[in-house]
Protein backbone atom coordinates (compact mmCIF):
# COMPACT_ATOMS: atom_id res chain seq x y z
CA UNK A 1 0.00 0.00 0.00
CA UNK A 2 1.79 3.68 -0.76
CA UNK A 3 1.37 5.72 1.71
CA UNK A 4 3.50 9.01 1.75
CA UNK A 5 4.52 11.30 -1.58
CA UNK A 6 3.29 13.96 -3.47
CA UNK A 7 -0.55 14.70 -2.90
CA UNK A 8 -1.90 17.15 -5.81
CA UNK A 9 -4.25 18.95 -3.85
CA UNK A 10 -7.60 19.81 -5.04
CA UNK A 11 -10.04 22.81 -4.70
CA UNK A 12 -9.31 24.99 -2.58
CA UNK A 13 -5.73 25.76 -3.34
CA UNK A 14 -2.77 24.96 -0.77
CA UNK A 15 -1.48 28.78 -0.72
CA UNK A 16 -2.44 31.59 -2.36
CA UNK A 17 0.45 33.39 -4.80
CA UNK A 18 1.56 36.62 -4.50
CA UNK A 19 0.08 40.49 -5.87
CA UNK A 20 -1.17 39.70 -9.25
CA UNK A 21 -0.56 35.62 -9.21
CA UNK A 22 -2.90 35.51 -5.75
CA UNK A 23 -6.03 32.83 -6.32
CA UNK A 24 -8.69 31.98 -4.00
CA UNK A 25 -7.87 29.30 -1.02
CA UNK A 26 -11.68 29.13 0.15
CA UNK A 27 -12.74 27.28 -2.56
CA UNK A 28 -15.55 29.93 -3.70
CA UNK A 29 -15.15 31.09 -6.90
CA UNK A 30 -17.72 32.32 -9.91
CA UNK A 31 -19.22 28.77 -10.06
CA UNK A 32 -19.22 28.06 -6.37
CA UNK A 33 -21.34 30.88 -5.03
CA UNK A 34 -24.90 31.68 -3.94
CA UNK A 35 -27.39 33.41 -6.83
CA UNK A 36 -28.33 37.35 -6.96
CA UNK A 37 -31.55 37.21 -4.80
CA UNK A 38 -33.99 40.38 -4.89
CA UNK A 39 -36.60 41.10 -2.77
CA UNK A 40 -39.77 42.78 -4.27
CA UNK A 41 -41.06 45.48 -3.13
CA UNK A 42 -39.38 49.09 -2.28
CA UNK A 43 -39.15 52.33 -3.32
CA UNK A 44 -37.95 52.93 -6.83
CA UNK A 45 -34.09 52.23 -7.45
CA UNK A 46 -33.80 49.67 -4.07
CA UNK A 47 -33.68 46.59 -6.26
CA UNK A 48 -31.10 47.27 -8.88
CA UNK A 49 -29.13 48.76 -5.67
CA UNK A 50 -29.47 45.40 -3.74
CA UNK A 51 -28.59 43.66 -6.78
CA UNK A 52 -25.41 45.52 -7.41
CA UNK A 53 -24.58 45.19 -3.60
CA UNK A 54 -24.82 41.45 -3.96
CA UNK A 55 -22.66 41.35 -7.09
CA UNK A 56 -19.74 43.07 -5.40
CA UNK A 57 -19.78 41.06 -2.12
CA UNK A 58 -20.45 37.66 -3.03
CA UNK A 59 -21.42 34.65 -1.00
CA UNK A 60 -19.80 31.51 -0.61
CA UNK A 61 -22.78 28.85 -1.84
CA UNK A 62 -24.57 27.60 1.41
CA UNK A 63 -24.44 23.50 1.96
CA UNK A 64 -27.93 22.98 2.85
CA UNK A 65 -29.77 24.36 -0.24
CA UNK A 66 -32.90 26.74 -0.90
CA UNK A 67 -35.98 25.87 1.91
CA UNK A 68 -38.78 27.03 0.43
CA UNK A 69 -40.67 27.05 4.03
CA UNK A 70 -39.53 27.76 7.38
CA UNK A 71 -39.07 24.89 9.61
CA UNK A 72 -40.54 24.67 12.69
CA UNK A 73 -44.59 25.02 13.00
CA UNK A 74 -46.57 27.35 11.04
CA UNK A 75 -48.22 30.37 12.82
CA UNK A 76 -52.10 31.26 12.22
CA UNK A 77 -52.90 33.81 9.79
CA UNK A 78 -52.80 37.33 12.04
CA UNK A 79 -55.47 40.29 12.08
CA UNK A 80 -55.27 43.44 10.46
CA UNK A 81 -54.99 46.48 12.57
CA UNK A 82 -57.68 48.15 11.06
CA UNK A 83 -59.93 44.87 10.77
CA UNK A 84 -63.46 44.77 12.45
CA UNK A 85 -63.18 42.81 15.42
CA UNK A 86 -63.85 38.91 15.25
CA UNK A 87 -65.24 38.92 18.89
CA UNK A 88 -68.25 41.77 18.28
CA UNK A 89 -69.63 40.50 22.31
CA UNK A 90 -66.44 40.94 23.95
CA UNK A 91 -65.68 44.52 25.31
CA UNK A 92 -62.11 45.96 24.87
CA UNK A 93 -61.47 46.15 28.84
CA UNK A 94 -62.16 42.02 29.05
CA UNK A 95 -59.22 40.65 31.39
CA UNK A 96 -58.98 44.42 32.76
CA UNK A 97 -59.60 45.62 36.48
CA UNK A 98 -61.97 48.49 35.20
CA UNK A 99 -64.60 48.45 32.82
CA UNK A 100 -67.03 46.37 31.20
CA UNK A 101 -66.09 42.53 31.09
CA UNK A 102 -64.21 40.23 33.50
CA UNK A 103 -61.15 41.36 35.65
CA UNK A 104 -58.16 40.29 36.38
CA UNK A 105 -59.00 37.38 38.00
CA UNK A 106 -60.43 35.77 34.32
CA UNK A 107 -56.52 36.05 33.45
CA UNK A 108 -55.75 33.63 36.01
CA UNK A 109 -52.41 35.10 36.31
CA UNK A 110 -52.01 35.74 39.67
CA UNK A 111 -54.24 34.55 43.23
CA UNK A 112 -56.75 37.86 44.80
CA UNK A 113 -55.54 39.02 47.72
CA UNK A 114 -57.64 37.85 50.39
CA UNK A 115 -58.11 39.06 54.05
CA UNK A 116 -56.06 36.96 55.43
CA UNK A 117 -52.64 37.70 53.76
CA UNK A 118 -54.03 41.19 54.46
CA UNK A 119 -53.62 40.49 58.13
CA UNK A 120 -50.45 38.70 57.68
CA UNK A 121 -48.96 42.07 56.18
CA UNK A 122 -48.76 43.72 59.46
CA UNK A 123 -46.44 40.50 60.92
CA UNK A 124 -43.87 41.07 57.76
CA UNK A 125 -40.69 42.01 59.78
CA UNK A 126 -41.38 38.76 61.81
CA UNK A 127 -42.02 36.43 59.03
CA UNK A 128 -39.00 37.85 57.35
CA UNK A 129 -36.55 37.12 60.06
CA UNK A 130 -37.76 33.80 59.87
CA UNK A 131 -37.51 33.15 56.45
CA UNK A 132 -34.17 34.39 56.41
CA UNK A 133 -32.34 32.13 59.10
CA UNK A 134 -30.82 29.19 57.71
CA UNK A 135 -32.78 26.49 57.13
CA UNK A 136 -35.51 28.20 56.29
CA UNK A 137 -38.15 26.48 53.89
CA UNK A 138 -39.14 27.49 50.57
CA UNK A 139 -42.13 27.62 51.55
CA UNK A 140 -41.28 30.20 54.29
CA UNK A 141 -39.62 32.72 51.61
CA UNK A 142 -42.23 32.34 49.17
CA UNK A 143 -44.85 33.64 51.97
CA UNK A 144 -42.43 36.45 52.31
CA UNK A 145 -42.40 37.06 48.78
CA UNK A 146 -46.11 37.12 48.05
CA UNK A 147 -46.92 39.48 51.23
CA UNK A 148 -43.19 41.90 49.84
CA UNK A 149 -46.00 41.73 46.73
CA UNK A 150 -48.63 43.02 48.13
CA UNK A 151 -47.80 46.05 49.58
Amino acid sequence: MASGGYRQPSNPAPVSGPGALSKRTDGGGPGNQQPVRVPTGGSYGDATQMQKLQQAAPLAASPGGDMAQPAGPALPPGVDFGAPTQQPDVPVTDGADLGAGAGLEALGLTPQKDDDMQRLVQYLPVLEHMANQPGSSKAARNLVRSLKGMI
